[in-house]
């Protein structure tokens, strides 16, 4: 019998109770859950409470409500990562930022992936100290940054900056105490760091010398720094299911790597005369002009290229269409294997044809398909062409690239580039993915005296056969994954080189310390990933053949095991080899891809 105090539980008309029948329900669920009564009661047909689940118009009004999910994915089945992602969103984290500065404290497994979202990398055991990295869009720095960072890595870090294979910059060795100081310095240089680290959106590459390049098709610069920008000022652009890259390349002969991307862009040209035999199978062709042709799926890592779409898109659509793109893999990537979170795995799941369809529906103009065989020929790559001084497409003008070893750069040197940048030429640097700087705007006069002083300053200024393309990861000395100290063997191995083999076509040497693959071994002429030995020594891995952009390809491992120590021979081995069996004008990718395995090894083994 219903007390008299309560509310008579009888529906109004509209079909909603009030709120005193509201309240008198939830006191009675209470009591029901409390005594270990069946959980069951509803309404029946007519209107009155019922405790029977053989009457059809019950409503079990305590049955449990729905699970959350992150995009569709329930909060049980979410990666730990994810969760941490869920329960406080990682560009919150300043005042947890502000606590562990205080207090001087290194972070544990939890704050270390969520100070990642700001650029900061805790790098126990191998370094107790903070890394930061930052983004530098387009690949484009002025020399006041540079000072800038110069005397931050020289007051507060370890006093040294490394260039990353992504165009921009890493500072190590600051302690937990400086990192809001670190945050804010770098802030104050107009840079940032904030995305540069976890499940975000990395460094937006463009070609090195774009706005100067005589051959390129497009200045691609205004559409990376808008594309970062945009992700700057987007939340929902961060805490994606794993890392993700863009790059733009300006379709000239300088190498931005846009392959190994997630999305690369790649300005094409197309004409009346290359469009003349197709416009019949063409629904809507495009006017003749400077497009990007868009690649999908590029991770090295998990070797695989990114492939031509068919997407062919004006240059002023290219940042909606990225954007569309990377929400998309923010509500469809995996969200559970983090070895599955990259776009790869999306497409390959559905299929290309469906990812396009599910972009278009987050664009506000239809999607455009070409022919590859409509667009013109892509220039071909030049190797090392970062190296050495270079006309630019300005009258008069040169830009000048310099080798820095293993990306390495002191305070004293940074200082001294952005003197010469200063200088000689406008105040501007620009990176490159392989690890060097250009100075650009150099007039004729000036370009000796400037390469004088770069190799003054233990920088190179010519491109060499086989040292101007060592690249070389962190490793052990600064990423608890690395297996072996790849920058100190790379440097070792410049040196060993030096004068010891003969001039040839350019060949691409890649040292990466672990699988992850953060210096793209398997995209290297001749490539080591760090391995540990049976006795706990340094070694590699050692693969041959790889290549990018018209020489693509994934390098095919040859020796398993090889110690630290024997590399360097083995080097100068395979290139004292490829020489002596060469076809003319062979470059090393096709010598090492037309043999075997067998018989490469056979004749590298002595």
């Amino acid at each position: 019998m219903t007390p008299p105090s309560s509310p008579p539980l009888t529906t109004p008309p509209g079909g909603a109770f009030t709120p005193e029948q509201k309240e008198y329900l939830a006191g009675f669920m209470a009591g029901v859950s409390a005594s270990g009564l069946t959980p069951f009661v509803g309404l029946n047909s007519a209107g009155k409470i019922s405790s029977s689940p053989s009457d059809a118009t019950a409503v079990n009004l305590a049955a449990p409500a729905p699970e959350p999910a992150v995009h569709g994915t329930p909060l049980s089945d979410l990666c730990k990562e994810e969760r941490w992602k869920y329960d406080e969103d990682p560009l919150d984290a300043w005042d947890r930022l502000l606590r562990h500065a205080d207090g001087n404290q290194p972070p544990d497994a939890e704050h270390t992936y969520r100070f990642k979202t700001h650029g900061l990398f805790y790098v126990a055991p191998a370094q107790d100290s903070f890394m930061i990295r930052l983004r530098i869009p387009a690949c484009e720095i002025t020399s006041v940054q540079l000072h800038g960072l110069a005397d931050l890595a020289h007051e507060l870090g370890g006093g040294e900056a490394h260039i990353t294979t992504r165009g921009n910059l890493q500072i190590r060795e600051f302690k937990p105490r400086s990192i809001i100081e670190v945050l804010t310095r770098v802030q104050e240089l107009g840079l940032t760091s904030r995305g540069a680290g976890a499940d975000n959106i990395r460094n937006i590459t463009a070609s090195p010398d774009s706005g100067f390049a005589p051959d390129e098709l497009l200045d691609v610069r205004p559409y990376a720094k808008a594309l970062h920008h945009y992700i700057l000022n987007h939340r929902d652009l961060y805490g994606l299911p794993r890392k993700f890259n863009v790059a733009f390349d300006n379709g000239g002969s300088m190498s931005v790597a846009a392959d190994t991307n997630d999305i690369g862009f790649v300005a094409v040209r197309v004409t009346e005369h290359s469009l003349l035999n197709l416009k019949s199978g063409i629904p809507i062709a495009p006017a003749a002009g400077v497009y990007f042709r868009v690649q999908l799926g590029g991770i090295t890592g998990h070797k695989d290229f990114a492939r031509d779409t068919g997407l062919l898109i004006k240059p002023t659509g290219a940042v909606a269409l990225a954007v569309a793109m990377i929400r998309v893999f923010a509500e469809h990537g995996n969200r559970t294997d983090r070895k599955k979170a990259r776009l790869k795995y999306l497409l390959e799941k559905w299929g290309v044809e469906k990812f396009l369809a599910a972009t278009e529906k987050k664009l506000a103009f239809p999607l455009t398909r070409l022919p590859l065989a409509a667009c013109e020929p892509r220039r071909p790559v030049e190797k090392h062409s970062w190296l050495g001084a270079r006309r630019q497409s300005q009258r008069g003008l040169n830009s000048l690239g310099l080798g820095i070893p293993v990306g390495r750069m002191s305070s004293r040197q940074m200082h001294a580039l952005a003197d010469l940048a200063t200088n000689y030429g406008r105040g501007e640097l620009r990176l490159t993915v392989w690890q060097n700087v250009l100075i650009p705007h150099l007039a004729d006069a000036f370009v000796e005296t400037v390469s004088r002083n770069a190799r003054r300053l233990g920088f190179s200024t010519e491109a060499s056969f086989a040292t101007g393309g060592i690249i070389a990861c962190t490793g052990n000395r600064g990423c608890k994954y690395a297996a072996a100290d790849t920058k100190a063997h790379a440097v070792a191995l410049l040196k060993h080189l030096d004068g010891r083999v003969p001039p040839g076509a350019p060949v691409n040497i890649h040292f990466t310390g672990c699988p992850h693959s953060c210096a793209q071994h398997y995209c290297g002429d001749i490539g080591f990933v760090g391995a540990k030995l049976a006795d706990g020594s340094e070694g590699y891995h050692v693969v041959l053949g790889g290549g990018l952009d018209h020489e693509q390809g994934i390098a095919r491992e040859i020796f398993r095991g090889v110690r630290a120590s024997e590399v360097n021979p083995l080097v100068e081995r395979i290139l004292v080899t490829y020489e002596a069996k060469k076809n003319r004008g062979e470059t090393f990718a096709t010598w090492a891809r037309r043999h075997s395995e067998k018989e490469l090894q056979e004749f590298l083994s002595r």
